[in-house]
């Protein structure tokens, strides 16, 4: 069962929850910090999302095309058992990220509007395991990221035009976490907090009106709640899940000029999001002494219908398949993943009402991890 365990990894991991609420990626799960013994491990993987929509009939209704991009994410983790009672890790991982782009040309209300942001976050920890089957972990992680948006389109108004880029900054934040086992009916309960990340970004903004101004932008990652849970059901059979709660209202990215009541006045800054809880659950399997299969289902509630141009989407569902190959000390683990993303309408807050219909989304991803214990 031990493969089949860790294995969970995955489906809580990089390859099951793509396009997560807000910007979110990855839900930073900690699962290499539970293997047995010395553990290394590298995730690769893609994302093909698919979102598009149509004008309000205020701009002629034209199509918006697909405005999502695809992308590729990498990852590394490396744990070591120091003693019987104390392990620790690194992690790094890329959990925050976007890649919108509205084509000129072909949307009239948001046409040449964009986002691009990329992130990788590093995360070294310690775990204390106590007699009672009780565990305590935490540690820091440091974040490096990077933005650039351009708003522009008739929905825009005298704003289009505006465009900001966001340089690479560091941020450092801290993770902090409980655990309970029970080995003999291969159970493990564990709830993790992930602080918010401050990371204060060299800023230049153009636009016609002001040509180039630079400031400096202050911007949190949110916090973050991670609830995950695994036991046996019945022999080489286990049931597993997560909650996760994001805190996205404390995501706010608010550059000089743009909320300046002087020059812009813009109240909410770029982009206003909605906390998130997503929910996923599923059932692994082994099959055979080196086969195990796993499979599971996510839900994220929808929100307000009037969404950001920059994060074009309302709730999502999506499913899960992996399957684990196991021999002697290597364990591949191949994911993918279905999402259907949830209709919404783009809004630009001048004045806050639809000016686009964003229906019929959804994403594939597919993930590979290739471990080695030793």
């Amino acid at each position: 069962m031990k493969y089949l365990m860790t294995g969970i990894g995955l489906l809580l991991g990089s390859a099951a929850p793509v396009l997560a609420g807000g910007i979110e990626r990855a839900p930073q799960s900690l699962a290499p910090l539970f293997e047995d013994g010395n553990y290394f491990e590298l995730s690769f993987g893609g994302v093909d999302p698919k979102v598009s929509g149509r004008d309000e009939p205020l701009f002629g209704g034209r199509g918006t095309g697909d405005v999502a991009q695809g992308y590729g994410y990498v990852g590394m983790a490396y744990k070591h058992q120091f003693t019987e009672n104390l392990s620790g890790a690194f992690i790094v991982e890329q959990p925050f990220g976007a890649d919108i782009r509205y084509a000129t040309g072909e949307s009239l209300a948001l046409g040449g509007t964009y986002v691009e942001v990329n992130s990788t976050t590093y995360t070294a920890l310690l775990r204390w395991k106590f007699e009672n089957n009780v565990s305590v972990h935490g540690g820091i992680r440091g974040s490096r990221a990077d933005g650039a948006v351009g708003l522009n389109g008739l929905a825009y108004g005298a704003l289009a035009g505006y465009n900001v880029d966001l340089d690479g900054a560091w941020g450092v934040g801290w993770v902090a976490g409980v655990a309970y086992e029970r080995p003999d009916i291969a159970a493990r309960v564990s709830l993790t907090y992930n602080s918010p990340i401050e990371h204060d970004f060299d800023t230049t903004e153009t636009h016609p009106l002001i040509g180039s101004l630079d400031s400096r932008t202050t911007v949190d990652t949110p916090r973050s709640w991670l609830l995950e849970g695994q036991t046996g059901i019945a022999p080489d059979t286990l049931l597993f899940g997560s909650i996760r709660w994001v805190d996205w209202s404390e995501f706010t990215v608010n550059p000089y000029a743009l909320v300046s009541p002087a020059i812009f006045g813009v109240e909410d800054g770029l982009v206003a999001l909605e906390d998130t809880t997503t929910y996923t659950i599923g059932v692994g399997r082994k099959f055979t002494d080196n086969w195990s299969g796993l499979f599971s289902v996510m839900y994220e509630p929808t929100g307000d219908d009037l969404v950001s141009p920059l994060a074009p989407t309302n709730g999502r569902k999506g499913v899960t398949v992996a399957a684990i190959y196991s021999q002697d000390k290597f364990k591949i683990t191949t994911g993918v993943t279905y999402v259907k993303l949830g209709n919404a309408y783009a809004e630009t807050g001048t004045p806050d009402v639809a000016r686009a219909r964003i229906s019929g989304s959804s994403a594939w991803g597919a993930g590979i991890r290739l471990g080695y214990y030793f």
